[in-house]
């Protein structure tokens, strides 16, 4: 047994960490928007952890989180700012290159930026010809902000169905993501219940709205226009979802 852990997430992180945790026989404190989908807080509760509820934007999750750490002397393991953290999401890619093989382009969805980063340091060590392009929906589209700027801009009032991606970049995630992505394709929410209807209807797979933001935009009239992709890798990155919206 170790240190108690905390950390805030919508839902897939606070999964892990609430399984890790169990496995270590230690306290786990999530952290969790009253907007998470109940699926995900039912799936952090069959790992006992303990969750408070927030207010559904990153300064309510950052100040519970800090609270109960110095409450409950925990350690923070943040969702996506954490090298360690954002090279576990990189082996997802690792693992689509061993199956896939050779890829012209791969896409990952963009939220705090864990994942995408991730992802851009395994392509371009192994693969350094492949392009890489991050999705992001338009109701919360920081990150594609920052990159065409070139500074970091925060996330304000996010609006999207994509509840895994309202959160702003971190200090670790933004300078990877400037200096490694291509593009990030802004998608709407109408175009991601379509890519999601489409991996239902084809693959029998049931996959949540921030997952599939990959795929929409894949689909878009911007991703098709660009020249040279043929093969694309493409990340669906959850299927935790209450009810379909269609």
């Amino acid at each position: 047994p170790g240190d108690p852990t905390c950390t805030h997430s919508s839902g897939n992180h606070a999964q892990a960490l609430a399984l890790a945790a169990k496995l270590r026989r230690v306290p786990a404190y999530i952290v969790m928007p009253r907007t998470a989908p109940r699926i995900k807080v039912m799936g952090v509760r069959s790992h006992d952890a303990e969750i408070t509820f927030c207010e559904p934007n990153l300064a309510a999750r950052e100040s519970t989180a800090s609270e109960i750490i110095e409450r409950t002397d925990s350690t923070l393991i943040h969702p996506y700012d954490n090298p360690d953290v954002i090279a576990g999401q990189g082996t997802v890619s690792m693992e689509l290159f061993e199956q896939a093989g050779e890829l012209d382009a791969i896409v990952a969805p963009v939220g705090g930026g864990g994942l995408i980063s991730g992802t851009s340091i395994t392509t371009k060590s192994l693969h350094p010809d492949t392009r890489i392009f991050g999705a992001e929906p338009e109701g919360a589209d920081d990150a594609a902000r920052s990159l065409e700027a070139g500074e970091f801009i925060p996330q304000t009032e996010p609006d999207t169905i994509c509840d895994g991606l309202l959160t702003s970049m971190g200090n670790h995630t933004w300078p990877i993501i400037r200096d490694h992505l291509e593009r990030i394709v802004r998608v709407s929410d109408e175009q991601v219940v379509e890519a999601m209807r489409l991996v239902l209807d084809n693959l029998g797979m049931v996959v949540e709205p921030s997952g599939a933001a990959s795929l929409a935009a894949v689909l878009t009239p911007e991703f098709k226009s660009l020249g040279g992709i043929d093969r694309v890798g493409v990340i669906l990155s959850g299927g935790n979802i209450d009810s379909l919206p269609f």
